[in-house]
């Protein structure tokens, strides 16, 4: 007679007690599923996760301290964790700065809870736990957009080749961000965006992070598909 497998152990991180209640309920009455903590904001949720080592971390964005902050630090200490955000936002820059943050999965609040238990032993298997939609904009991000400003600026010699966080920082310079708000968007120190601009710097060959930004304007002028601009000029 084959043993019945241990439950997986969840960390619920929801300033919401309403949210962190109904989850819990749920979650416990799949039977796959122990509760080994449910905390109210980010450093909570980290100090319980080092505690408790659980399977899956399910992390709220937008609670006090960032959902995201404790993301990047549970990921850090706790690798082998699976990090899934369950949240109301479905804006891109949060569900790509959880994909940063190394989340296996970004759940909506609007879903029914009877498909969180599938969702999460999914997220445990492999699988991407998201929305369809959700999964449509980081297909198109990917196959788009960020394929693009690579090209585009990537000419020969490795010293060219800049890294995926570089690539981030050099878009939000490009932007006119300061240091403390790329650090901010990015869930950085602000030193750490200093070394990655000095990166920039050397690697593109140019002689500050202003000159930086202007090397991405200029290339991204040629960025546009020649179909966009014969419609704009066919209907003018």
């Amino acid at each position: 007679m084959n043993a019945k497998p241990k439950p997986l152990r969840v960390l619920i991180a929801d300033d919401h007690a309403p949210t962190r209640d109904d989850v819990r309920r749920v979650l416990e009455a799949d039977g796959r599923f122990e509760v080994c903590a449910a905390v109210g904001h980010a450093a909570a949720a980290v100090q319980a996760a080092v505690r408790e080592w659980p399977d899956i971390c399910l992390l709220d964005i937008r609670m006090p301290g960032s959902g995201l902050a404790a993301a990047w630090e549970i990921a850090g200490r706790l690798p082998e964790a699976k990090l899934v955000m369950l949240t109301v936002s479905d804006e891109d820059t949060d569900l790509f700065a959880a994909l940063r943050a190394g989340a296996a999965g970004y759940l909506l609040k609007t879903m029914s809870l009877n498909r969180l238990p599938d969702a999460l032993c999914g997220a445990c298997s492999g699988e991407a736990a998201m929305p369809r939609t959700l999964v449509a904009h980081v297909l198109e991000s990917f196959h788009g957009r960020e394929p693009r400003w690579r090209q585009v600026l990537a000419t020969t010699g490795p010293q060219r080749r800049l890294t995926s966080r570089e690539w981030e920082v050099l878009e939000l310079l490009a932007q006119g961000r300061s240091t403390a708000q790329i650090a901010s968007k990015l869930v950085l120190s602000a030193s750490a965006v200093r070394v990655h601009i000095a990166s920039i710097v050397r690697k593109l060959k140019v002689t500050d992070r202003t000159a930086a930004a202007r090397l991405f304007h200029q290339r991204l002028r040629f960025r546009t598909p020649r179909c966009c601009g014969a419609a704009e000029r066919s209907g003018t």
